[in-house]
């Protein structure tokens, strides 16, 4: 018996039932299929915890020490790429956070071009809140444009790198996600990591729209149940 209380004839049992007709061959191919499905299931339980232990000041010899491989293996098999678990949506948010820092001629990416990104996906729950709170989206534009350093003088090519707390924004995103059990980091997580990271001129904009970090945490799960 597995520690799930899962074993190798309930698996074998449940996909002859869903697949009474398929031939020995259709059962192989369905097989594997549910084989890399387990493993990505089991993977992301590991991160999960992985994350977690992360984020309460483990290191990663000791990670390591609890997988039982070295501190190397540990962290290039579990250290998550910043925007793996992003969304679309999220995504196409921090490319428009890219733009925005071009187009003020500004040569990294901080938390006001983030929160710029954000209004720029309407179809996000971010963008939802955000409106929904101060009114319009222009209100939210006027604030973000007071809050930004002056333009600098030519715009960047290129790559344009993150400052460390736009950085910083998007490790509390995902930290967000994970802690209200969702499996993909999507706009109201980057919403969260932006008010989570405090000293920032960004989270000062929407403590001064009436966001709190508990508020904004609840209206997000109220959507999510919701859905």
């Amino acid at each position: 018996m597995s520690p799930l209380n899962i074993s190798l004839a309930d698996l074998i049992a449940r996909l002859d039932a869903e697949l009474p007709e398929a031939s020995d061959l259709d059962r192989i191919a369905e097989a594997q299929l549910r084989n890399r499905t387990l493993i990505d299931l089991g993977d992301q339980l590991v991160d999960h915890y992985v994350n977690k232990a992360k984020r309460a000041g483990a290191s990663w010899n000791d990670i390591g020490g609890a997988i039982g491989v070295t501190r190397q293996a540990a962290q290039q098999r579990h250290a998550p790429a910043p925007f793996a678990r992003f969304t679309d949506r999220n995504r196409h948010v921090i490319v428009l956070a890219q733009e925005a820092a071009r187009t003020h001629k500004h040569d990294s990416i901080g938390t006001e071009h983030i929160l710029l990104g954000l209004l720029g996906e309407p179809q996000g729950l971010a963008y939802e809140l955000l409106v929904a709170r101060a009114g319009t989206e222009q209100a939210v534009r006027a604030a973000i444009e007071e809050a930004l350093p002056p333009a600098g003088k030519k715009a960047p090519r290129g790559h344009i790198p993150f400052r460390s707390e736009g950085k910083e924004v998007i490790e509390q995103a995902s930290g967000a996600a994970a802690d209200l059990g969702h499996d993909r980091v999507d706009t109201e997580h980057t919403l969260l990591g932006l008010i989570r990271v405090e000293e920032c001129a960004t989270a000062r904009i929407l403590r001064d729209l009436g966001f709190t970090p508990d508020g904004l945490r609840e209206a997000v799960e109220g959507a999510a149940r919701d859905e």
